[in-house]
């Protein structure tokens, strides 16, 4: 492994992914595994730059036409949602989900223990947890700790 890479894991690539499919799939394949597509999305579309530009791209469009290459996940993201603490998009989720073998990993809105639970149930082996952390809405450690009771399908990301 490259001094580089060195303790990292994994990369998350999002606004390039949407301009050049195929540079994310030269980057996953030089570092299979490795490489996380991001995907910001705004009522279903691509938003890149900082969510400042909004496609004309579904998002579970652009994780289809890329899902060959070898990604070790898609992280999901609804806009609306972020940061809202109303609970993530599971319509979307789910949608993204069917769409793709990929793993998918939640994003945005994610406010209580439930709402992880209700994700590992639904078989995302994975969730981004932001504000609901800061403000003590969830307890890391008992969630995990429940999840991990949880019959989830995929743990390789947990």
């Amino acid at each position: 492994m490259p001094p580089a890479c060195r303790g990292v894991r994994w990369a998350v690539l999002g606004s390039k992914a949407l301009k050049d499919p195929d540079w994310l799939r030269a980057a996953a394949e030089r570092h299979p595994g490795r490489v996380v597509l991001g995907l910001d999305a705004k009522d279903g579309y691509v938003a890149t730059e900082g969510w400042l530009d909004v496609s004309r791209v579904k998002a579970v469009d652009l994780a289809r036409r890329v899902q060959d290459a070898p990604l070790a996940a898609v992280v999901s993201t609804d806009i609306a949602t972020d940061g809202m603490m109303a609970g993530p998009n599971f319509a979307a989720l789910a949608e993204m989900r069917a769409a793709v073998k990929l793993p998918v990993i939640a994003s945005g809105g994610v406010s209580s223990a439930d709402d992880v639970l209700r994700l590992a149930q639904a078989g995302l082996p994975g969730a981004i947890i932001g504000r609901a952390l800061y403000e003590g809405a969830i307890d890391l450690g008992s969630v995990l700790q429940q999840v991990r009771a949880t019959a989830v399908p995929d743990r390789r990301l947990l």
